[in-house]
């Protein structure tokens, strides 16, 4: 009753008045009845969506100003492979649950998918963050009129130790703290006392003790804790509160319990700027979003098929030319932010059609791909941004579009051939293997692995021409994927076992769909399999939702249990 039932939803106004919602949950309804009552009309605002778990986004249907024409909003969210932002909000608007569908809101509404990095909202600068969470979440580092608000829901401790505030602050929590750095208010996750979070480890929330830790660690001036556990009563919470203030040194910084209505102001007396090492780390990044505008330049009906698909896929505005002389008209009618030239159906050569391109209005650090098969980005530089060579996947495809339209390199790097692959396959081949049902032999193994491990996924996995197929999996539905978007495709290519702590932070995997996407994967560990060691057939691979990493001893025991395998494997030839 004091301090509030309704889920995430936070205002926050510049001087002048521009206006910034951070998540839209059930709080958004009396937010957007008070923005209506105040008569600023036409209303102008931007939203950031940390994610779109349901109690984030609840809101979003009963959010007044949507409905008002007139009104503009840009909704900012973490990109993922699979869903664009348009299709999450509208899943909860659909027929079945609700009589009113996303495209009958009366306010002009533009959708961006965002990467990690740096990016401007109207007067705001905005710094997204990846945050701990089982769904893919951003913080936010919001700074405007000198002063830095970080907004940092949902978010567990890396470290498990620190859910007690007790502990050395390394690695990844300590880029948590830099990315909090001199803020002039954090606003974090707080659900859980240091006795609950010992069985909730994995649900992706923190404990006041860990935000006052990483907050003082990072010099921070002011503290709201939120995200309260819907469990909690006021005078339970009343006791949480009285119990830290006995029994922790804040320091300097200012600790609370954010409240519902509750409204703080502060001066403007930071610089505002992030932490010298998170700096350094975004340096490369992308200060601009997604425009939204693709050229694509092609006589083929199935790439251009393809990209439409893609298109409508993530919303993008994509425009067709055939041959070069269609695309300058294109480029001089519209201003693309990307375009791809395929050289299927060109009046000239690809270089020859890309130098044309530029010079009809295309600037020279605007992105061009070109999709080719016989041509090295080096044989087409400077003119040509980056290639995409045949033969490649729709999913394949998608994904660099996204990456070039923000301006930065793909993060998805798909696994080299071999050098002994007719060999590597002749060996698989000779297996026979391949598509035979279960077998107990292997599944002990596997189960056995997933307990040692403590992993939800362990996988006896086998690497075909164009695909890595299952001999025995545990914790996971399918029984086989692309070998294009695999990991032990990567895996075989060294004897040793290959260990991925965090794929997030991996530029071979991190945009990789089953990273991005279902089952969500942080954290690999292959072992290759070399039956009779004649040749790399496949792994014995562990993988996690979690980052975490293997020690020694760990190591031993997967060679271990991944020798017993390669035993199995020799004995069904």
């Amino acid at each position: 009753m004091r301090y509030g039932g309704n889920t995430s939803c936070v205002e926050v106004r510049s001087a002048s008045g521009a206006l910034l919602v951070i998540d839209c949950g059930t709080g958004a309804h009396s937010l957007g009845q008070a923005l209506l009552g105040d008569g600023s009309q036409p209303l102008r605002g931007q939203m950031l969506i940390s994610h779109t778990h349901w109690d984030h986004i609840q809101g979003f249907p009963f959010f007044a100003p949507l409905f008002v024409p007139g009104n503009e909003w840009d909704i900012y969210a973490p990109r993922g492979f699979g869903e664009s932002l348009r299709d999450s909000l509208s899943g909860q608007m659909q027929y079945t649950y609700f009589p009113i569908d996303l495209d009958h809101l009366g306010a002009s509404i533009r959708y961006h998918n965002l990467i990690e990095g740096q990016f401007s909202a109207g007067e705001f600068v905005v710094e997204a963050r990846y945050l701990n969470h089982p769904a893919l979440t951003f913080g936010y580092r919001v700074t405007v009129d000198g002063a830095t608000i970080v907004y940092a829901c949902d978010h567990e401790p890396h470290a498990r130790r620190l859910g007690t505030g007790l502990g050395v602050i390394t690695g990844q929590d300590r880029d948590h703290v830099r990315f909090l750095s001199g803020a002039d208010l954090v606003i974090h996750d707080a659900q859980y006392t240091p006795q609950e979070f010992e069985t909730k480890v994995g649900w992706g929330h923190s404990t006041p003790e860990y935000a006052i830790a990483v907050c003082r660690a990072a010099g921070a001036k002011r503290l709201a804790l939120t995200h309260h556990d819907p469990m909690r009563t006021d005078a339970g919470l009343d006791v949480v509160i009285s119990a830290l203030r006995e029994n922790f040194e804040f320091g300097t910084l200012d600790v609370f319990a954010a409240a519902e209505g509750m409204t703080v102001e502060f001066a403007p007396a930071g610089t505002g700027m992030i932490g010298q090492g998170l700096a350094h780390s975004l340096a490369s990044l992308p200060t601009r979003i997604v425009d939204r505008e693709v050229l694509l330049v092609s006589a083929s009906k199935e790439t251009r098929d393809m990209f439409h698909t893609i298109a409508q896929l993530d919303d993008i505005g994509l425009t067709v030319a055939e041959n070069g002389s269609d695309a300058v008209r294109c480029i001089q009618a519209r201003k693309p932010s990307l375009v791809i030239l395929d050289q299927y159906g060109l009046d000239g050569s690809l270089a020859e059609t890309a130098r044309l391109l530029r010079r009809s209005g295309l600037a020279s650090d605007d992105p061009m791909v070109a999709i080719c098969s016989d041509e090295s980005l080096e044989s087409l530089s400077p003119v040509v941004t980056d290639t995409l060579t045949r033969p490649f996947s729709a999913a394949y495809a998608r994904t660099k579009v996204a990456a070039w339209l923000l301006r930065r390199a793909c993060r998805w790097m798909r696994p080299a051939i071999p050098a002994d692959e007719s060999s590597r396959i002749a060996t698989l081949n000779g297996l026979a293997i391949l598509d035979t049902p279960p077998e107990a032999r292997f599944d002990r193994l596997t189960a056995l692995a997933a307990s040692t491990f403590d992993m939800p996924i362990v996988l006896v996995s086998l690497v075909d021409t164009d695909r890595q197929w299952f001999k025995s999996r545990v914790g996971l539905g399918a029984t086989e994927t692309s070998r294009e978007m695999s990991f032990c495709g990567h895996a075989i290519l060294n004897d040793l076992t290959m260990v991925v702590r965090d794929t997030q932070a991996d530029p071979r995997f991190a945009d990789n769909p089953l990273v991005t996407g279902e089952p969500r994967i942080r954290f690999y560990a292959g072992r290759p399999l070399r039956p009779g060691g004649r040749g790399t057939v496949g792994t014995l691979c562990l993988i996690d939702t979690r980052p975490r990493d293997l020690g020694t001893e760990e190591m031993r025991v997967l060679e271990s249990i991944a020798e017993l395998v390669e035993r199995e494997l020799e004995g069904g030839e």
